[in-house]
């Protein structure tokens, strides 16, 4: 069975809200309760009582995803068969055209001390305006080496863009980002043959970030991960014969939209901003992907207190949010990021989805725990998009 044999055309309108990181653990200090529960939810646990909810696992049970992986299956799309380096998505993200014989890489800006450990993978999150003046420095001594150019794009906070732009580039080569604090950097390694050149270009590209940035206290040197080429994907609305807008403003995640080929305007900084301009471009599209970032920052600084104030924030938003009358509404997270935990984890997303269709659960709020028993179940998160296709009445029957 092809899903798109059965797609068919309505005026319904979806509304997707994803909450990174929103799923939590049961913390010692706070009462074993999760942020979910320890937070002060009326208007998202009003929305509980009148629909479903249940946990979406985002790639396999017991793997912890990326966001890009984590994104993808939120769309529908099988992370497992698709694999999208996160340097692709960040390029995508702060508008850079991306070209066949590109090798675009996530950069972080980070602190190391005498010894050469990392002590701040993030390097204090230090401003974006402090960032791009640093990545500007470190483009201006370094612009090619063995016949690649080297392209430098400034992101958000500690985040930059380094492409690799020549013939023969490999994307087979290692991180060298440790993923945790205590530990030196990784040297970028060639996983094949046909990637030695670009682990030899990339190690130059360290040494001299290494020697620009050795006089700054706090981001002193940097990490790169998700090494990657341009994949070829069919286009969201294709799939589901839908006109999508996806509001987000960190650039990773507007770059998998993008490269899904759903609009994607920058629009500010701040989620009021994307509310603000979802209510004045309503009426041109039929999907709507809308991203709320706070809360998988405060989980990764495992800062329980801030993630429950980052929820609660949220919550004030939902009713902005439901006056545009979605036909089908789903909240639910591209991952979980426990504070206790301080990273994404494996644990499945609370997920909630209220439209006239759906019907409705015993509920009576939202959090890990009441969706653990929720009528929606526990299901792959690429199975949501059918579910709610078909809430919005856009599928027809299957067979006689």
């Amino acid at each position: 069975m092809n899903l798109k044999d059965l797609i068919k055309e309505s005026k319904s309108k979806i509304l997707m809200l994803v909450a990174d990181g929103i799923g939590g653990l049961p913390h010692p200090d706070h009462g074993n309760m999760t942020e979910l529960e320890a937070a002060n939810t009326p208007n998202i646990d009003s929305l509980a009582k009148k629909g479903i909810v249940g946990l979406t696992v985002p790639v396999l049970h017991g793997i912890a995803p990326g966001s890009g992986p984590a994104h993808l299956a939120l769309f529908g799309y099988d992370p497992i068969k698709i694999e999208i380096g996160r340097g692709v998505l960040e390029a995508l993200g702060v508008g850079f055209p991306l070209t066949p014989k590109d090798i675009a890489i996530r950069g972080n800006f980070a602190t190391k001390d005498e010894s050469g450990r990392i002590v701040d993978r993030r390097a204090g999150r230090i401003p974006s305006e402090e960032s791009r003046k640093l990545v500007e420095k470190i483009a201006q001594s370094i612009e090619e080496v063995q016949g690649v150019k080297i392209i430098l794009k400034p992101g958000k906070e500690h985040r930059f863009v380094l492409i690799l732009r020549g013939e023969d580039l490999s994307d087979e080569v290692n991180d060298t980002d440790p993923q945790k604090e205590g530990l030196p950097p990784l040297e970028p390694t060639a996983r094949t043959p046909k990637a030695e050149r670009t682990a030899s270009v990339l190690k130059k590209f360290i040494e001299t970030a290494n020697y620009v940035l050795k006089d700054n206290r706090r981001a002193n040197t940097v990490l790169l991960r998700g090494i990657a080429s341009v994949p070829r994907i069919e286009p969201f609305g294709e799939r589901y014969r839908l006109k999508p807008l996806a509001l987000a403003y960190y650039p990773m995640y507007k770059g998998l939209t993008r490269l899904l080929g759903m609009d994607t305007p920058d629009v500010g900084n701040t989620f009021d901003d994307l509310i603000g301009y979802l209510k004045v471009h309503w009426e041109e599209y039929d999907f709507f992907y809308v991203h709320y970032k706070e809360t998988d920052k405060a989980g990764e600084d495992g800062d329980f207190e801030k993630k429950v104030k980052t929820i609660e924030e949220l919550d004030k938003r939902i009713p902005s949010l439901m006056s545009l009358n979605p036909d089908v509404f789903v909240l639910t997270g591209d991952h979980s990021t426990p504070a206790l935990w301080g990273a994404h984890s494996w644990h499945p997303n609370p997920t909630l989805i209220v439209s006239k269709y759906a019907g409705s659960d015993s509920a009576d709020r939202f959090s890990e725990r009441t969706c653990k028993s929720g009528y929606l179940g526990t299901i792959y998160a690429k199975d949501l998009m059918p579910i709610l296709l078909a809430n919005a009445g856009r599928l027809k029957k299957y067979g006689a």
